[in-house]
């Protein structure tokens, strides 16, 4: 069956997600963000001074921040750092077209619990910064947070990670401080993460990558969500971390799709810790910067890896069927393979892929129901074999020029508990 045969297959858009292929792992609860708070209204494009989005993310105690102005909010080179626990950013209230952020990211800071972030586009890109320079500009990530979730976001253009947990590694006197410490407890669902900048302003070079899953970083959810036109990482899991993997859609990364890399020099003084990861119901496509001999999980570095892997779809840019699993290097990691190399096969009816594939894309990013250009045409590329690895935003037309638009949010017009229209 070829690529695109399968991708156009019949599919009802709506579709409900696929029943679980094994016993699932505990999945971290969703916050509640700023449930029951006061609200917070950002009523300037600006990002600091009265109304902003930065004293927004200052207030103390349980918040919900709506938008009742839409636009383009340009960091300057700077990261919204969130520290103050029980938040709620709900940029669905935003007025047409939403809220992107340019020119930097958002980080939820250590320590910092409980926060929600909704419907935002990111797009940090090289911010006019020479080519590796330095600007090392993530889109959203946690770093030694908790209780975090980052639902239906569009972060494209980073130049290091794109969307990713972190911290600190050893923090703490034995493994389960280590794991207290750094971020634990993360959902990701629903997003777009596409486009991470490659030959750009890192200082290492090349760096298109989109979501890292650190060292002892435990609990996470990675669901429902579109990475695009990264070069790796689309979701690389480092040593003693845990997380499920599960009804993606990962398409043209040019070196790796999933993969598991423990660095034993980052390790060096401490005993390997077990990695468990769950890689479920996943559809890996490859495109046309994806390199012919990549497979859909990549066993590298050191270490041991648990791993459970099953249902899942991975097809070469020809719409044969792309290897389940390889290695990289001369590396040792260990594997503890839960389900074997039969699990590891391309399913011989893909109707509940296709499903899969049908929500993933009618649902994923900020702001669906009325798509920007950037993402409307990320997702057209998956379903026509389409785009590539970019080195900058000017490769892609550039940031996004947008009007200012106003609108108050009237609470009785939403159910704050969801933040939905009623």
């Amino acid at each position: 069956m070829l690529r695109r045969s399968f991708l156009i297959g019949s599919a009802a858009f709506g579709a409900t997600w696929l029943a679980p292929a094994v016993a699932d792992t505990p999945a971290p609860a969703r916050p509640a963000g700023g449930r029951g708070g006061r609200i917070f209204r950002v009523t300037t494009l600006a990002p600091t001074g009265p109304g902003s989005i930065t004293e927004a993310i200052k207030t103390k105690g349980p918040r919900i921040v709506v938008f009742e102005v839409g636009g383009v909010i340009d960091l300057n080179r700077t990261t919204l750092r969130i520290n103050n626990p029980d938040i709620t950013i709900a940029g669905q209230t935003a007025p047409s077209p939403g809220v992107t952020f340019i020119r930097g990211g958002i980080a939820v800071g250590e320590g910092c619990r409980n926060v929600v972030i909704q419907h935002i586009a990111v797009r940090p890109g090289e911010a006019g910064q020479a080519k590796k320079s330095g600007w090392e500009c993530d889109g959203v990530y946690a770093y030694g947070a908790s209780q975090v979730e980052v639902s239906n976001c569009s972060i494209t253009w980073a130049t290091d990670e794109g969307l990713s947990a972190s911290g600190p590694r050893f923090e703490g006197a034995n493994l389960a401080e280590w794991r207290a410490n750094t971020s634990h407890d993360i959902v990701f669902a629903s997003n777009i993460v596409a486009e991470g900048l490659s030959n750009s302003t890192h200082s290492k070079g090349e760096h298109s990558k989109g979501t890292l899953i650190h060292d002892n970083v435990r609990n996470v959810r990675v669901t429902g969500s579109l990475y695009a036109h990264n070069v790796e990482r689309n979701v690389l899991f480092k040593g003693g971390a845990s997380g499920i993997v599960r009804g993606n859609v990962i398409y043209n990364p040019a070196k790796r799709f999933t993969h598991f890399n423990l660095n034993a020099v980052d390790w060096e003084g401490h005993p390997w810790e077990p990695t468990e990861a769950s890689i479920l119901d996943n559809i890996y496509l490859a495109g046309p910067s994806t390199d012919p001999k990549a497979f859909a999980f990549n066993l590298g570095g050191e270490g041991p890896l648990d791993l459970t892997m099953s249902g899942n779809l991975a097809l070469n840019a020809k719409g044969g069927a792309m290897p389940q699993l390889g290695r990289s290097g001369a590396k040792t990691a260990e594997l503890v393979d839960r389900l074997g190399d039969a699990a590891r096969t391309n399913p011989a009816d893909a109707s509940a892929l296709r499903a899969t594939l049908a929500d993933v894309l009618a649902k994923c990013g900020a702001r669906p129901w009325e798509r920007d250009p950037i993402d409307a045409r990320i997702v057209a590329d998956v379903t026509a074999g389409t785009g590539r690895i970019i080195d900058s935003e000017q490769d892609v037309g550039g940031y996004p020029v947008r009007r200012e638009t106003r609108a108050a949010f009237v609470e009785a017009d939403w159910k704050l508990d969801t933040l939905t229209r009623r």
